[in-house]
């Protein structure tokens, strides 16, 4: 492996994760709208949401690369939630509202070893940037959470028409930080986005999983970023 002078980084289950859940931000924006419903019963149809996202994903990714069509995914997903909760009339305008919450700072949280991480990479010399598969609000967001000041570049694929696994995206942001893909490394969670999509542009590939799935049999994983000065000696 060559000497890395960059690290990248996912951003959805990589460094944030939606606070307090995706769940009870549901539960909540239903009870403000007059639709009482049990947030265990919400819960339980997450996994269903969850499978609608992986079956429009698979059909066609590149949604990602338009803001407009990344929200019609969105509030697909949660228009099938409220219709699964008996919620017909106003599915669409709560799955919006939905939608336009999780634009919002304060309903995302950092891991908390995501700031010690890039400021100890940034003290090594290290350049740090973002590649994600998100809508043109990843730079508001990051901002309201107080990381930005420890990024040099951010990329999401609305604001380039690009997506990963596409390499050019991982391309671009090699280029935006002036270095060369073997020298780059790019931390995700998914495989088929970060992992394939890194390696096909001749990254340093790393996946992460932070909810205790099976470590892959071969590859470079972690389950913290704490883990990753490892891989950087």
């Amino acid at each position: 492996m060559s000497v890395v002078r960059a690290v990248f980084f996912d951003v959805g289950n990589t460094l944030v994760y939606p606070y307090p859940s995706v769940s009870e931000v549901c539960h909540e924006l239903l009870s403000r709208a007059g639709h009482e419903r049990d947030l265990g019963l919400i819960d339980s149809y997450m996994p269903l949401v969850d499978e609608y996202y992986e079956d429009r994903y698979r059909e066609d990714d590149t949604f990602w690369t338009d803001r407009e069509e990344t929200s019609k995914v969105w509030i697909g997903m949660y228009s099938l939630l409220c219709r699964k909760l008996g919620i017909e009339d106003m599915a669409e305008e709560l799955a919006r509202a939905v939608y336009d919450e999780f634009g919002f700072p304060h309903r995302w949280r950092t891991y908390e070893d995501v700031a010690p991480a890039l400021t100890r990479l940034r003290s090594q010399g290290l350049r740090v940037g973002i590649i994600s598969n998100w809508d043109d609000r990843l730079v508001c967001l990051l901002d309201g959470l107080g990381v930005s000041h420890l990024l040099d570049t951010v990329i999401s694929s609305a604001d380039v028409g690009l997506h990963k696994p596409d390499p050019r995206i991982f391309e671009l942001a090699c280029e935006r930080l002036q270095v060369e893909p073997h020298e780059a490394m790019h931390v995700g969670d998914h495989h088929y986005a970060d992992v394939l999509g890194a390696d096909a542009a001749g990254m340093v590939p790393v996946l992460i999983d932070r909810h205790g799935g099976q470590a892959p049999s071969s590859g470079r994983f972690l389950r913290t970023l704490d883990e990753l000065d490892e891989y950087l000696r």
